[in-house]
Formats: structure tokens, C-alpha cells, sequence
């Protein structure tokens, strides 16, 4: 998550200080992602030093002001137009507690998996059901959550789907150490069997 774009473009809004822009980020976004005070400063501070914010001094009531610069604007436009890279992918802490569970000796993957599963489908229902509820009652200012609650809910939807594949393929394994040749189907919980759940093929995923 890019906090420094994101306050260059609530400062292109109108100019605020440290607490009001964590508040508008956090109003915006669900509170999803909440921000540390010290961590909006701290950001500030690296933006005035890199000349893409300026310090407007005080508001009277111990506030210090900021406003964003020619520099900051010309910034902000860039990282709109610019599509968010995946040459770095973000660590992904569940995948690599899975890719370290099935590599350690005693670890029970499958109970891994499964509680996951559980807490991912709790969150699942949770999101579901707020945006349920947001758009029941919707007004123009929450259509920036539901976008939020929809990427949260397709999100969780392929964690769900990928735990299953994870459970299949442990399955495959355990079928092929037992016996060599012999093809195990079971059905996970969103109804994938173990052929199903195997990788599509590089040509169907173009």
C-alpha cells in the first residue's frame, strides 16, 4: 500500500493536517488499512523533504497544515495513470506458512488448511454481509467501501478456492505415496474433486 500517494491525493483535495488525513484515508477505505499517527508524520515530513508538500504552518489550535505542491499534483497524476506493478508481489503470509508447513516434517498440513479455511469463510460471511447492509442503505459517499468490500470479497472467494486446491493436492500426494499410479477424487468444500483442482493448463489461462 502506497500511504505516501495516498495522502498526496487526499492533500490534492484540500490541504489538512496529520490527524485529518488519517481520518479521511480511514473514512474512505472502510478502515480497512488504518494508518499510524506516527506513520503519517513521519510520511509528511519525507514528502515536505522531497518538495511535494509544503508546510502552511499552524491552524491556532496546534495543527500543523499542509498543502500539496506542483510537484506533488504532477506525482499523484502519475501514480493514477500508472497500473500497480506485480513485479514485486506483497508477502503473503498464509501462502508461506503453507509452503513451510508441507516442507517441515510434523506439521499436519491438512489442520492447517482446514482452520484456515474456517476463519477465511467466516470472513467471507462478514464481508458478504456488510456489503449487504451498505448497499441496502447506500449513499453516494459509501460507493469507495463497497469497491473495498467487493475486492475483499472476491479476494477471500480465491483463498477459499486455493485452500482447496492446497487440500487436493495433499490428498494427490498422500494417494501417490500409498500407492504409485492410483488418482484419488475427493471433493473439498466448495465441491472441487482433486482433477478439478489441479492447475488449468498454461494455454487456458491465457
Amino acid at each position: 500500500m502506497s500511504i505516501r500517494h495516498s495522502l498526496l491525493a487526499l492533500l490534492q483535495d484540500q490541504p489538512r493536517y496529520g490527524y485529518q488525513l488519517r481520518v479521511e484515508f480511514e473514512n474512505r477505505t472502510g478502515a480497512t488499512w488504518p494508518l499510524n499517527i506516527g506513520q503519517v508524520y513521519t510520511t509528511l515530513d519525507r514528502l515536505e523533504r522531497d518538495g511535494m508538500v509544503s508546510n502552511d504552518g499552524g491552524d491556532g489550535e496546534g495543527h500543523v497544515v499542509y498543502s500539496i505542491t506542483e510537484a506533488g499534483k504532477a506525482e499523484v497524476r502519475g501514480w493514477f495513470a500508472a497500473p500497480v506493478e506485480r513485479t514485486n508481489p506483497p508477502r503473503n503470509e498464509l501462502a508461506i506458512k503453507l509452503a513451510l508447513a508441507v516442507t517441515l516434517p510434523g506439521v499436519d498440513v491438512q489442520a492447517v488448511i482446514q482452520a484456515q479455511r474456517v476463519a477465511s469463510i467466516r470472513a467471507l460471511q462478514d464481508y458478504t454481509k456488510s456489503r449487504r447492509d451498505t448497499a441496502a442503505n447506500q449513499k453516494p459517499a459509501d460507493t469507495a467501501w463497497l469497491l473495498v468490500l467487493d475486492s475483499l470479497i472476491f479476494q477471500t472467494e480465491a483463498e477459499v478456492r486455493w485452500l482447496d486446491l492446497c487440500e487436493a493436492r495433499m490428498v494427490q500426494q498422500a494417494a501417490g505415496q500409498g500407492a504409485t499410479g492410483q488418482g484419488t477424487a475427493r471433493k473439498t468444500s466448495t465441491g472441487v474433486t482433486t482433477e478439478e483442482a489441479a492447475p488449468l493448463p498454461a494455454e487456458t489461462r491465457r
